[in-house]
């Protein structure tokens, strides 16, 4: 009996040819896939932080640039007329703008001993102090930080009173200290730099901590002083940390003295106290002039970012850092 054995086809080996194809296609896109889904698990996880970022930080860049070009009193029942350049014209006439850049300026040096200076005195000294009580005195250091500004200004405008104030009275003095233009300047920048001056030192603290102690040694080995030691080793190792001080104080200091300023002396007395952030307050919320409050708040923008870019470039060019 035999069977009858069909003979190959041209069709078969092309069959199977087109599968193999077809099978290392879909290999290569699964393994494609694979690989930008790797690729995309970390923008997933950023996926919050940026939308957010979107939300409340570019978009309203956006609108506030945008609303420099109008005029507009916040109404929603008026509408906004288109002005040009007109409203960047006047921040760079207004009078009251540049004072106000001024006073932003000095305060800004006013609070550079409460974030630098005193804070390197205090952050050495605190070296000497060990076991639990460093973190005793850290945190009573540290503790005005947590103080909401609106309620130490409640606490410090009964501190300052003029008659019956506990400093007045404690010193004998006779001063108005927040309806006098000097004293009310002095005061806003000292109850800020009382609060901030547990973070500068926390900050020094924690550069000084990551200083190898190797250097002091050898340098007292060598017979260096302590004070040769912290004048020409601990001092340019901390640059980095005091270049990221005097960048937060140079960007944010406005932004410290805005409550007190708002609870204090409301920008008085004879606008004093105003600095540029308690300006645009006023043009865009008491004047209602919100085209001049972004036209002057798109300006300070740019101004302060290229302070930043200054700054970040001397610390690069300056600064040591330990490798």
């Amino acid at each position: 009996m035999f069977v009858e054995i069909a003979p190959p086809t041209l069709a078969e080996p092309a069959a199977a040819t087109a599968a193999r194809a077809t099978t290392t296609r879909r290999r290569s896109a699964r393994g494609i896939g694979r690989v930008l889904g790797r690729g995309a698990v970390p923008y997933l996880y950023l996926a919050p932080a940026l939308g957010l970022l979107v939300v409340w930080i570019y978009r309203p860049l956006v609108e506030t640039a945008n609303y420099s070009f109008y005029s507009w009193n916040l109404s929603p029942t008026t509408p906004a007329t288109p002005v040009g350049w007109h409203n960047f014209h006047r921040v760079f006439t207004l009078p009251e703008v540049g004072d106000s850049v001024l006073r932003t300026v000095l305060m800004i040096g006013l609070l550079l001993p409460f974030t630098i200076v005193i804070p390197i005195v205090v952050g050495l000294l605190s070296r000497e102090v060990r076991g639990r009580a460093r973190t005793v005195y850290q945190a009573l250091i540290f503790a005005p930080f947590l103080v909401a500004p609106v309620a130490s200004a409640a606490v410090w405008e009964w501190i300052l009173t003029p008659g019956s104030g506990v400093l007045n009275r404690a010193t004998g003095l006779k001063v108005n200290w927040l309806h006098e233009r000097v004293p009310a300047l002095l005061s806003i920048t000292g109850i800020v730099g009382w609060q901030m001056l547990g973070f500068a030192v926390l900050v020094v603290a924690a550069g000084l901590a990551s200083i190898n102690g190797d250097y002091a040694e050898a340098a007292s080995v060598d017979g260096a002083s302590r004070w040769q030691a912290t004048r020409w080793l601990t001092l340019p190792l901390l640059s980095p940390t005091l270049v990221f001080l005097l960048l937060t104080t140079v960007l944010l200091a406005g932004t410290w003295t805005f409550p007190l300023i708002d609870t204090l002396t409301q920008g008085g007395p004879v606008n004093a106290t105003t600095n540029i952030y308690y300006l645009l307050w006023n043009y865009g919320f008491k004047s209602f002039d919100a085209g001049l409050a972004a036209a002057a708040g798109v300006v300070f923008f740019v101004a302060f970012t290229g302070v930043a870019l200054v700054l970040v470039w001397l610390s690069d060019r300056l600064a040591f850092h330990d490798n």
